[in-house]
């Protein structure tokens, strides 16, 4: 078993460290300096892949393909508890999720990009939670993404002249099938925006690890619910995703220079959360856990 690397501990002048979560042609971009792909072991087991780490002006930026380079592993075979300790054990306080998606909207038509900010959670095969027995915690997931990573987006997604919604709410499903039509009108009449089958789970984990997150969804074509869906054939489904890609790799760059000031503490209370999330007593707590715990949990463990 390769051995877990202690949690990165950022001194002052360091530069900032931007972890993104994408697929395929998000992990690379015109501008990326001293790009070299490094395996990352976790106590939670191996993440998805090895991670790129780059360089861009002067932050830094840490790609991890969530499926794998050559999309190998299905959503729910994920390991999302591996891929967010992950990113915060090499030193990502911020963390971007970009990712494919059908909608809801008429109005949201393929390449649209939505910056979500709810969702709706149908996944059950998941590990979901980094904590359990020995050690249950409940973190607020009311307002499951960073408004001060939103923020910052919605200016680089207007920067590169992207259509971007401010603001929707993701359905996540189980998959790895696609919705029936009649799951599809259903999450309609909820007033989804958009689906997708990865973005709660991690949405969730990064809350528990006290990072702030925030999701982008890229809009690749309409839910079966569109008397037009069918007859959008792969190869025009193909084209929007590589437009997407591109767009995604330029949102990114773009972005980046918003977030090299991050502030001491999130607006939000984002790298705060586990302050009042532990009711294990501390006597009862389960050693085993704790020490898995190091990168999550480590600031609120040590104090």
């Amino acid at each position: 078993m390769a051995t877990v690397p202690r949690p990165h501990v950022a001194k002052s002048g360091d530069p900032v460290r931007i972890g993104v979560l994408g697929g395929s042609g998000l992990y690379g971009m015109p501008g990326l300096k001293n790009t070299v792909w490094r395996k990352v072991a976790t106590p939670w087991g191996d993440p998805s892949d090895e991670l790129l780490f780059g360089r861009l002006g002067d932050v830094e930026l840490v790609f991890l393909p969530r499926h794998g380079r050559g999309h190998v592993h299905s959503p729910s075979e994920v390991n999302y508890r591996a891929n967010i300790d992950a990113l915060k054990r090499v030193g990502c306080h911020d963390v971007i999720s970009v990712s494919a998606c059908g909608s809801f909207k008429e109005a949201l038509a393929p390449g649209s990009f939505v910056i979500v900010d709810q969702f709706i959670d149908r996944t059950f095969m998941r590990q979901k939670s980094f904590f359990g027995t020995g050690l249950v915690a409940h973190v607020s997931a009311a307002h499951p993404v960073c408004g001060r990573l939103g923020d910052a987006l919605e200016v680089a997604a207007k920067e590169a002249g992207i259509p971007v919604q401010r603001g929707g709410t993701y359905l996540c499903m189980e998959g790895p099938q696609f919705s029936t039509q009649a799951e599809s009108f259903l999450y309609k009449s909820w007033g989804c925006d958009v689906i997708g089958m990865t973005n709660a789970p991690e949405a969730k984990l990064a809350r528990e690890a006290e990072l702030c997150y925030a999701s982008v969804a890229m809009v690749t074509d309409y839910d079966c619910w569109h008397p037009d869906h069918d007859h959008v054939d792969v190869a025009a489904v193909i084209r929007v995703l590589l437009d997407n890609a591109e767009k995604g790799q330029d949102l990114v760059a773009k972005v980046a220079p918003h977030l090299r000031n991050r502030p001491q503490h999130c607006p939000q209370g984002c790298d705060t959360v586990l302050d009042t999330a532990l009711i294990t007593a501390p006597e009862k707590r389960d050693p085993a856990l704790l020490k898995k715990l190091d990168a999550v949990a480590g600031r609120i463990l040590r104090a």
